[in-house]
């Protein structure tokens, strides 16, 4: 604990975003930057708890109060090995990553909490700009062989991991570049592709093996893949979209989140196909339309971001739950997450310029002109006994030249891989495993990440990743794995 009276002496401040206007000119991150001396100062007010709940609220169990710590005595180099002791990717966690070791701080229990996803992201973006992180290449190699499929942040940590346990490692990603959401979901204005292309780049010279546009289970049937690995790793990510099959739903303007999205992506790459991934090869832009944005979550905030900057005349967003409280209930108590009401960025964006987000709202049916989206119509729903019921004469119809679904994912694609694999699934459709060693119900087969355990957080991934890892070495080896164990509470968000 470098200053006992830091949590007294100092406020929680943290980089702002800049203004509306300026960063709605561009896809470029938004957030002002910190001095190395403002950053020490935020790490002094962490108070080094004797039970620090923080750890308890990461998925990865990182060692917060360590580096923080260093952070704040100006040990960077120090805090950096600290942060990659459980974090493959603190660049990634430090700037998507909703921080629920937040709010498990226990500072936070009656003051502004710790403002730990700052010092994370500043440690590792210290650590490349003094050239401090490279490939780390194994010194022997095992002779087994491991298939990743996806190349998301599971499959890319559960590689890396395996790679430096010695073995050869080959991942197999459908799409023409590594990533997963990282690369083509979340946008580039909340995490440059350019940092993710880092990673990948760093993986590949620490002896990762990448195959692009390799869909295992459509290009490439599981026979003939599976014989290649001793061992093969699920990570495809839950890319079954929910869907809203309401009348008008087949009307042309109405898509996918992440048929919109990773176009966007594609064109601040400057690629010349930007509609490369999507199964029509449909074009989708926001310009010069009314768009509204059904989903409230991660995904929708992303859908209201990129179609601002594209240049939507107007953007609504629906969200089917009512209005989240402003301040923890009785029954959230901490050091839970906090159900409570989040503004993002692209959201205040959203506001700015006139639009809203209108809650307990759900859509009854599209309706169009020569086959083109013009309109919807929604409906009130009353959550007071704890299920929706439709208010009567709420209807109301909205016009639109785009309509974005955002409402969430229902698990790994069946078609293709899983049905191929012919490995079980759980009572939510993602892959079933055992507990203790990641194994689906086929030898040598196992999951990580979001085909594994649904819809989650990229911390989440990461944790899924490093731990099905030392689970897979330990099975290829006979013998209990050197990898270290993902320390994971059981109140983890």
């Amino acid at each position: 604990m470098g200053d006992p009276k830091g949590f007294m002496k100092h406020t929680r401040q943290v980089p702002k975003y800049l203004p509306v206007d300026q960063r709605l000119a561009n896809h470029e991150e938004h957030i002002e930057e910190f001095s190395e001396e403002q950053v020490q100062t935020q790490a002094s007010r962490c108070m080094d708890c004797g039970v620090p709940f923080c750890m308890t609220g990461c998925p990865l169990g990182n060692l917060i109060p360590d580096w923080n710590d260093l952070v704040f005595r100006g040990r960077w180099r120090e805090a950096l090995a600290a942060l990659h002791a459980t974090n493959n990717f603190p660049e990634f966690t430090g700037r998507v990553c909703p921080a629920p070791c937040e709010n498990s701080c226990v500072l936070g229990i009656n003051e502004p909490p710790v403002a730990i996803k700052l010092h994370e992201v500043s440690i590792v973006d210290k650590g490349f700009a003094m050239g401090w992180i490279k490939p780390e290449r194994p010194h022997t190699r095992s002779g087994k062989t491991v298939g990743v499929i996806g190349s998301g942040p599971a499959g890319l940590a559960c590689a890396q991991q395996l790679n430096r346990a010695g073995h050869q490692v080959t991942v197999y990603e459908k799409s023409d570049r590594a990533g997963g959401l990282m690369m083509y979901g979340i946008p580039h204005y909340k995490l440059r592709k350019e940092k993710v292309q880092r990673r990948v780049d760093l993986l590949a010279a620490e002896g990762v093996e990448f195959q692009f546009n390799c869909h295992v289970g459509v290009t490439i049937a599981w026979d003939a893949l599976k014989g290649r690995h001793d061992a093969v790793v699920i990570a495809t990510g839950a890319e079954l979209p929910r869907d809203l099959p309401v009348e008008g739903r087949d009307l042309d303007g109405v898509h996918y989140a992440m048929e919109f999205l990773p176009q966007s992506n594609r064109r601040n790459w400057g690629d010349e196909d930007l509609a490369f991934l999507h199964p029509k090869k449909q074009l989708i832009d926001a310009a010069h339309k009314k768009v509204i944005v059904i989903g409230g979550g991660d995904t929708g905030s992303d859908c209201i971001g990129t179609s601002l900057r594209q240049g939507a005349v107007s953007v609504t967003n629906f969200e089917l739950l009512p209005e989240p409280p402003g301040a923890r209930t009785y029954g959230n108590p901490w050091p839970q997450w906090a159900r409570i009401k989040r503004i993002s960025s692209s959201v205040e964006e959203m506001t700015t310029k006139g639009g809203d987000v209108l809650y307990s709202v759900a859509t009854k049916r599209f309706t169009g002109e020569n086959g083109k989206v013009t309109g919807l119509t929604t409906v009130k729903l009353d959550w007071s006994s704890g299920k929706p019921t439709e208010v009567a004469g709420s209807e109301e119809t909205f016009g639109c030249d785009l309509v974005l679904l955002a409402m969430g994912f229902l698990g790994p694609r069946k078609l293709g891989i899983v049905e191929q694999i012919g490995c079980a699934l759980d009572p939510r459709g993602n892959i079933q495993t055992d507990a203790e060693t990641r194994m689906s119900t086929v030898p040598g087969v196992f999951a990580a990440g979001d085909a594994r355990r649904g819809q989650s957080l990229v911390v989440w991934a990461i944790s899924e990743g490093r731990e099905v890892a030392r689970c897979v070495d330990s099975w290829l080896m006979k013998q209990e794995s050197l990898l270290p164990k993902v320390r994971i509470e059981a109140f983890a968000y």
